[in-house]
């Protein structure tokens, strides 16, 4: 799909660019690592462990250079491109170690260059090679990468979806104030600024409830709705889909005509460039969903958050190249879609919880007809916050997870002040998958009771040894990420 949204022109571009970064790339190779997911799946937190840990030396057996003691260090550099905000890591370090509270969420694009010196485990590769790697990180919203299914739809197409959507069970009553409102006006009313602007204001409303903790959603575009950044209050957001357009063409001077010019505006000067700026220069990418909030929310909750991981793949320039190729064109050979957040789980139920992905996965690799790169899942913690231990309950050991929940953070009638630890059974989830798909029950049902409750937690205090060294930040399958994602690259 990713080849239907751009022209000759933007495929141009592209070309270009790519070959002035690989030239520069000759002697010092890089890597572009896109790091993607929707809201709190905890993009930030893992860039920032990610560089962490090789910086300082994380306890990372999995990662086969670190672990054989071939990684010489990593460090910071400038990143290539000045246009383009850099990721605060100290910042966001210093609010995990320091006040032990998770950094602010993505709200745009921002990148950060790391810069790994490493000795080669082949020895004709050490005689050949620089025996040094530059991983730039690029950070982006989920929310914007959902936009860019729209480069390929209508505006008649895009309002279509939006209603189809907006009228299931479990969203019918978070959209209904929008839709009410779009009841009051016809497509071929007279333009008029304050029409177009209470619907755009009630739509972007609808959407936002939709990303609530109850409801979880995931499919939620126009992204910039959610996320306007300097583009707030300009025309190209001031849009909303309208209803009944039965394939009409548009009056010149009426809404519709207004709709559809925005609409079109939109993708032309927000969603195109992101894609051609960003997405088509990456060489990796790892997608972080937040299946626990998901799952929380019940079985319509996981039916669209595989819709998002759907739209995701099929945004993607897949495949491999060759020497002369890669030159001019680059594509994404490996994708992980990780599951965060493990660390709210028993370890027993680790392995459950990537059965869960490797679910929401497969279903979106069919559905979105995705070939041409390798594809692997994870149930990781890029920062763990909790330890586990046992408690005797009514005669019955139970594991338990103990941590400080947040403040604010509810179980039953308690509500955590976020400076008290507690031991937490968090339940289990079932060896049978399927059974929290609900497929014997309809699919677009809001949530189902469960036994299954999550709570957030504190970023932990960090251990020192008896040296009085402080350690690196801990985490759960860290280490496997790093080696899916950049370990042939530093073999």
């Amino acid at each position: 799909m990713a080849s239907s949204l751009t022209t000759f022109t933007d495929e141009a571009r592209i070309a270009f660019d790519t070959l002035s970064g690989r030239t520069a790339g000759l002697f010092f190779p890089s890597i572009r690592l896109g790091v993607t997911g929707l809201s709190r799946a905890g993009k930030t937190v893992f860039i920032t462990a990610f560089v962490h840990n090789l910086i300082h030396g994380g306890r990372l057996p999995l990662f086969e250079a670190q672990k054989s003691g071939r990684i010489a260090r990593a460090f910071l550099e400038e990143q290539p491109d000045d246009a383009v905000p850099r990721f605060q890591y100290e910042d966001h370090v210093a609010t995990l170690v320091g006040q032990r509270l998770w950094p602010q969420s993505t709200r745009a694009v921002s990148e950060l260059r790391l810069t790994i010196e490493y000795e080669s485990a082949s020895g004709w590769n050490r005689m050949f090679a620089a025996g040094r790697l530059a991983v730039d990180i690029v950070d982006y919203p989920g929310e914007w990468l959902l936009d860019l299914p729209l480069l390929g739809k209508s505006f008649t197409d895009f309002s279509r979806e939006a209603f189809d959507l907006a009228r299931l069970p479990v969203r019918a009553d978070l959209s209904q104030a929008w839709r009410e409102l779009n009841a009051t006006v016809a497509p071929d009313d007279d333009a008029d600024e304050m029409t177009a602007r209470r619907l755009a204001e009630s739509f972007a409303a609808y959407l936002l409830a939709c990303k609530h903790d109850d409801r979880a959603l995931s499919t939620l575009p126009p992204g910039r709705f959610l996320m306007p950044g300097d583009l707030e209050g300009s025309p190209a957001l001031t849009f909303a889909p309208l209803s009944d357009l039965d394939g009409r063409r548009a009056r010149p001077g009426s809404l519709h005509a207004m709709m559809e010019r925005r609409y079109d505006a939109y993708k032309t000067h927000v969603v195109k460039p992101f894609f051609r700026e960003h997405i088509a220069r990456l060489d990796r990418q790892i997608v972080l969903i937040d299946a626990m909030q998901a799952l929380n929310a019940g079985p319509a909750a996981l039916a669209d958050l595989e819709r998002a991981v759907t739209e995701i793949l099929a945004c993607f320039r897949p495949g491999r190249g060759n020497f002369l190729t890669d030159l001019v064109s680059r594509r994404i050979d490996r994708i992980l879609i990780a599951a965060t957040k493990a660390d709210h789980l028993h370890h027993e139920s680790h392995d459950r919880l990537q059965a869960i992905v490797r679910r929401i996965a497969d279903r979106a690799i069919a559905r979105a007809n995705f070939t041409g790169a390798t594809v692997d899942v994870a149930a990781m913690a890029a920062v763990r916050a909790t330890r586990e231990g046992t408690v005797k309950q009514d005669g019955e050991t139970l594991p338990v997870i103990i941590g400080m929940p947040l403040a604010g953070e509810r179980i039953g009638t308690q509500t955590f002040d976020g400076n008290t630890e507690t031991a937490i059974f968090p339940g289990d989830l079932p060896e049978d998958v399927r059974t929290v798909f609900a497929e014997n029950a309809d699919p677009e049902n809001g949530a189902t009771d469960s036994a299954l409750r999550f709570v957030r937690f504190r970023p932990p205090k960090l251990e020192r040894t008896a040296e009085g060294v402080t350690l690196s930040l801990p985490h759960i399958r860290l280490d496997r990420a790093l080696q899916f994602l950049i370990g042939d690259r530093l073999a």
